[in-house]
């Protein structure tokens, strides 16, 4: 069976260019920074704003510019939401977030690899699926360290300078993991939860294949907390789905996507072989957490 959920481009959401970042909602925008996404939040032209993500290593000028274009030049934003602490989403946070002296929310599990503590479990480049696998034992997995900014996510599932989004805990992928839900027009930021392009594969990459897979497969290190959080996912029946990796999508085409994703998880999503398929690391007994 194919390793992927195919969509067409007319599911991609419609995109319209606001200077420097993609626009998908009216208070809704995101930037593209090579293989990764970073969401900024918040009506263009108004000073309140949230950025979610924090992009990889070298990134800071470009997510600059493109708040700057949208929001207005020296307009920091009220908070930095980060989804997980992969190094392609915090690559500039340390930078981002001690030059606007903005707080960092993530969910307490997530926290060790935030605050200096922790290291991510290794990358498997043996999950198959193309070049970005293969040489993913290159990309760091040390923690960042922003523990003066540095923040738990509220207990009561709010997000702080987002009124009217909700976090869920995703895990799978890290198991600090969190999606954000906006139940009013059914927006879905999913992180790294799933994706809409096959990140394993250098070449889908670049071009933005849309497809919709589950979590990278090299660096998610819980197959089972994944399928889980994927049919949470799914229970919700998002209209629109920004992730981490490849174009925003909307409609009923990828509902339905969502759905089959969810339904044939392990044949689709889960590599027939590899190092955490039968040896999960979590946060439960400490196997998530390595020395840095």
């Amino acid at each position: 069976m194919a390793q992927q959920v195919p969509l067409e481009r007319s599911d991609i959401a419609n995109e319209r260019q606001d200077g420097r970042a993609i626009q998908v909602l009216a208070d809704m925008a995101y930037k593209q920074l090579v293989f990764v996404n970073v969401m900024l939040v918040g009506q263009a032209r108004q000073p309140h704003w949230v950025l979610v993500d924090a992009g990889i290593p070298g990134s800071g000028d470009r997510i600059r510019r493109a708040a700057a274009e949208r929001f207005g030049k020296d307009t920091p934003p009220s908070a930095i939401i980060m989804t997980h602490g992969h190094f392609d989403h915090v690559g500039v946070l340390e930078e981002l977030a001690a030059g606007w002296n903005v707080p960092v929310y993530a969910h307490p599990l997530e926290r060790p690899y935030l605050d200096g503590s922790s290291a991510y479990p290794p990358p498997d480049p043996t999950v198959g699926g193309g070049a970005m696998a293969l040489l993913s034992p290159l990309f760091p997995r040390s923690p960042v360290n922003v523990k003066p900014q540095l923040r738990d996510l509220p207990p009561d599932g709010s997000v702080p300078e987002m009124p009217g989004w909700r976090w869920l805990h995703t895990p799978g992928h890290s198991v600090g993991h969190v999606s954000l839900w906006r139940e009013a027009d059914r927006t879905l930021i999913a992180g790294d939860a799933i994706v809409t392009t096959a990140a394993e594969s250098a070449y889908a990459t670049a071009v933005q294949k849309p497809e919709l897979h589950g979590p990278p497969k090299y660096f998610t290190h819980d197959w089972q907390a994944a399928e889980t959080s994927v049919a949470k996912l799914a229970l919700l029946e998002p209209e629109l789905i920004v992730a981490g990796h490849g174009h925003a999508m909307r409609g009923e085409a990828v509902r339905a996507a969502l759905h089959r994703l969810s339904r044939e998880f392990r044949q689709l999503a889960v590599p027939p072989h590899g190092r955490f398929v039968e040896a999960p690391r979590r946060a439960e007994d400490g196997s998530a957490y390595d020395a840095p």
